[in-house]
């Protein structure tokens, strides 16, 4: 992923997609692909930042959120988030667990194959923001220009059904047809799914809060800390609707 570059835009359907990775990204592009006219350039993954940027006959566009917020009145945009403990231990599998060379963002940070959660927690708290890898960004900071919030509709990964639905239905009215359902991609975490084993003393919360606490308080707020790390079913709310003035309270019911 371009490292700031975190929007999609289709031009003719002034559309954005804000990317957030390790939130069913690699689905929700495969499905923004078929809205293309041509086929693309060469045979490249839709999950490939070159795809969007080069491969599309120009019908679409990588966006830094400052480019993105200036297109705001005449664009759509809309994004999903995750339980921001979650995200991050799917991260922290897939990177640094699963494959044999955690991304190059991540070694530069002093991260290694195979090293234990706490050392990795303990790396990030040292490091700056700025300096990660775009799977470790915190969402919010993916999301905003200037200390606001961009995309106009924001959905829960926890309810991507039904907000998935209701996205589809608003874009119906823009004359944009989406698939009724995302595809499954790049699925890897199955069975029990309680991150208590991560987060296992209130140092390792604590220190997860000072990077991602905005995350929680901007996305699920209406969440206690122990349901999200026990990553059990959240409230049913509406999707998550940023007000024009600033990224504060936006969670809406």
């Amino acid at each position: 992923m371009s490292r700031s570059r975190h929007f999609i835009r289709i031009k003719e359907h002034n559309l954005l997609y804000g990317r957030v990775p390790k939130v069913a990204n690699s689905s929700i592009k495969a499905v923004l692909c078929r809205l293309l006219n041509q086929k693309p350039i060469k045979s490249i993954k839709t999950t490939s930042d070159r795809f969007w940027r080069d491969c599309t006959h120009e019908e679409t566009e990588l966006l830094t959120p400052n480019q993105a917020r200036k297109l705001r009145s005449s664009h759509y945009s809309f994004s999903f988030v995750r339980n921001p403990f979650d995200r991050l231990v799917a991260a922290y599998n897939n990177k640094v667990i699963e494959i044999d060379e955690p991304p190059l963002p991540m070694r530069r940070m002093g991260v290694v194959h195979n090293m234990p959660f706490q050392d990795f927690l303990n790396i990030l708290a040292e490091t700056s923001t700025d300096k990660y890898d775009v799977h470790l960004m915190p969402q919010y900071q993916i999301l905003q220009s200037n200390e606001r919030l961009v995309p106009k509709f924001i959905g829960r990964m926890e309810q991507m059904n039904d907000h998935w639905r209701i996205l589809r239905k608003r874009l119906l009215r823009r004359g944009i047809r989406l698939a009724k359902a995302l595809p499954e991609k790049n699925v890897r975490r199955s069975g029990d799914r309680n991150l208590h084993a991560y987060f296992s003393h209130s140092r390792l919360i604590d220190q997860f809060l000072e990077i991602y606490g905005k995350d929680v308080q901007l996305f699920y707020s209406d969440v206690s800390i122990d349901t999200l790390i026990a990553n059990s079913s959240l409230p049913t709310i509406r999707p998550l609707k940023p007000k024009e003035a600033n990224s504060e309270n936006i969670l809406q019911a």
